[in-house]
């Protein structure tokens, strides 16, 4: 499905994005790319170096799992989410061994596993969103929530999830301004040396309710 949509927000209008489901065949090594620029610091402890992160991402793409924001043609943005039982990234345990060895992979598995969120009956987790750097501010990352929103009611969900790290503010600005609202956050001090972050909050914003 692909539609075309009127970008929104400050600064010079870069044009006419088209939302489209799924990723384009033949653009997942984009759409990783885009992942890992959004992601990299977060997941870089269990997936560096970035010249694997990035093709292990893209063979393990969910393809059907993203909403796609496309700009004359080029991927410029995405948002993945998670529902009956599969996210966009994917990739099982023998595949990160194959991919990092047995040795190194097992220290990353259990990294990995610190991130895993699991929908509860009725939810669509969101799995974030990425943008190219040149065109954020242009109201793309707000285009995108909006249709993994629509996603989540033609599933008949009855709400959003997702989490925040404490240093993507702008990302929760984001999540706020489309209506999401904080429900709990979880320290992750511990692990701030080692992840880069010191705390994740969950939020959540009813299926339906959109900001004007």
């Amino acid at each position: 499905m692909e539609r075309n949509v009127t970008g929104t927000g400050p600064g010079t209008e870069p044009g006419r994005p088209t939302l489209r489901r799924g990723i384009p065949d033949g653009a997942e090594r984009q759409a990783a790319e885009l992942y890992w620029g959004a992601f990299g610091r977060k997941l870089g402890p269990a997936l560096n170096p970035p010249g694997k992160a990035v093709p292990f991402l893209a063979a393990h793409l969910n393809a059907d799992r993203a909403v796609c924001a496309l700009l004359d043609g080029r991927l410029v943005g995405l948002a993945g989410y998670q529902v009956d039982g599969r996210a966009l990234t994917g990739g099982s345990a023998a595949a990160v061994l194959r991919a990092y060895g047995h040795l190194r992979g097992l220290h990353r598995l259990l990294l990995l596993a610190l991130f895993e969120r699991r929908p509860a009956p009725g939810q669509l987790v969101m799995d974030g969103i990425a943008v190219h750097p040149d065109l954020r501010g242009h109201g793309i990352g707000s285009l995108l929530v909006e249709e993994v929103a629509a996603v989540a009611a033609e599933r008949h969900c009855r709400e959003i999830r997702l989490d925040v790290i404490d240093t993507n503010p702008r990302a929760r600005a984001l999540y706020e301004r489309r209506g999401f609202t904080a429900v709990r956050t979880e320290p992750t001090l511990c692990l701030r040396g080692l992840l880069g972050f010191g705390a994740v909050t969950t939020m959540h914003r009813p299926v339906g309710t959109k900001e004007p």
